[in-house]
């Protein structure tokens, strides 16, 4: 099974959803904004993905951040911190595949590379 975890009206979780999709594969998806930021996968992401990656520096919740809150994240525990508090701080999809691998963002061909048809 692979899991789409992200915000629904993110147009590269929609873009990742439909691509899926398309290719015929079943995928379950996570909603940080009904479900929350699942606690348990967090350590694998960050170690997997790392956290420079993870949180989404360019996006509009960083930069409404202010400058003390931007400072604080320093390790895996601060930006865990803040993943959970400003769950629209995590770059988008985070992607678990069947294999148990995981990918963050959207691209075709890297999709395809793991999982498509």
């Amino acid at each position: 099974m692979i899991t789409v975890y992200g915000i629904p009206n993110c147009d590269t979780v929609k873009k990742a959803r439909t691509w899926l999709a398309g290719q015929g594969l079943e995928v379950a998806f996570h909603d940080f904004k009904k479900q929350g930021v699942p606690v348990a996968e967090l350590p694998a992401w960050l170690q997997a993905l790392g956290r420079d990656k993870l949180i989404n520096r360019a996006g509009t919740t960083w930069r409404k951040l202010d400058d003390a809150a931007k400072a604080a994240v320093v390790d895996d525990a601060s930006a865990t911190a803040l993943m959970l508090a400003e769950p629209s701080v995590i770059k988008r999809p985070v992607v678990r595949w069947a294999d148990g691998s995981l990918t963050l963002g959207f691209s075709a061909d890297a999709f395809a590379a793991k999982g498509g048809r």
